[in-house]
């Protein structure tokens, strides 16, 4: 692969808090090198800031391997940016040409606040997690491995539910800051196991409730949400929680 530099000029959105208005800055930064991952550029130009008194860009990372979610960033309109099942972390600059304008922005939904910057509070997803994204388990002594056989289809499906990192593109992309990708995963993954039985009945009311009450918007499956999930959830995971919402709704005694 042919390397190269690049000179660039970034649009970065800029709010100190989420009580002040915010809006775009420009930004020169050159000879980045194609090998760079979009947020090694992000830590080159906040050298330079800081090299000039200042203040650096505020922005969310972690693991830097596509595993934890927190670098979330809307680049040129699009969650985590341009490549498909990629992950802010994971954008390599080779997805650019010299002399582009990249526009970046935070996750815009009343339920993930501006922290500043380009971070967001998503704690919102974690109070829907206490609220029913859990199992009941038996303490004392380790149970046998496979004691519990599962089918196949039933493991891989749940597996592939389990892979959400949380990261809230889901809600980005959607026009109603829809959370029921995210909902609809967490749901799947303990619905399809026999691990998740004790809380059958509870489980999605208890989350759907949670996720009203956080502000989220409500569904029109536009597969806005599928289309830009860094790790592919399928959206057949909200056509399961409904069918469970509404099995739940019937059978409950409360």
């Amino acid at each position: 692969m042919e390397h190269s530099n690049l000179n660039l000029t970034l649009r970065v959105w800029r709010q100190k808090n989420s009580r002040e208005k915010g809006g775009f800055e420009t930004y020169e930064v050159k000879n980045i090198s194609t090998e760079m991952s979009f947020l090694e550029m992000f830590d080159v130009l906040n050298e330079q800031l800081i090299h000039e008194g200042r203040d650096p860009i505020a922005f969310d990372h972690d693991c830097r391997e596509g595993i934890c979610g927190t670098c979330s960033m809307y680049i040129d309109g699009k969650p985590h940016g341009p490549w498909q099942a990629n992950t802010t972390c994971q954008l390599h600059m080779r997805a650019f040409r010299d002399g582009d304008v990249i526009t970046v922005e935070p996750w815009r939904a009343n339920a993930f606040p501006v922290v500043k910057d380009l971070v967001v509070d998503r704690s919102a997803f974690d109070r829907i997690i206490q609220a029913g994204g859990f199992i009941s388990v038996n303490t004392g002594n380790a149970v046998d491995a496979n004691s519990l056989p599962i089918e196949k289809h039933k493991a891989d499906t749940s597996f592939a539910a389990a892979a959400c990192i949380g990261c809230g593109a889901c809600v980005a992309a959607c026009k109603n800051s829809s959370a029921l990708l995210f909902v609809g995963a967490k749901v799947s993954h303990l619905a399809l196991l026999p691990q998740g039985a004790p809380e059958h009945k509870t489980r999605v009311l208890n989350m759907i409730a949670q996720m009203d009450k956080e502000g989220f918007g409500s569904c029109t499956f536009t597969g806005a949400c599928e289309a830009t999930c860094p790790k592919e959830i399928s959206i057949t995971n909200i056509a399961r929680l409904n069918k469970e919402y509404l099995l739940s709704g019937l059978t409950s005694e409360s």
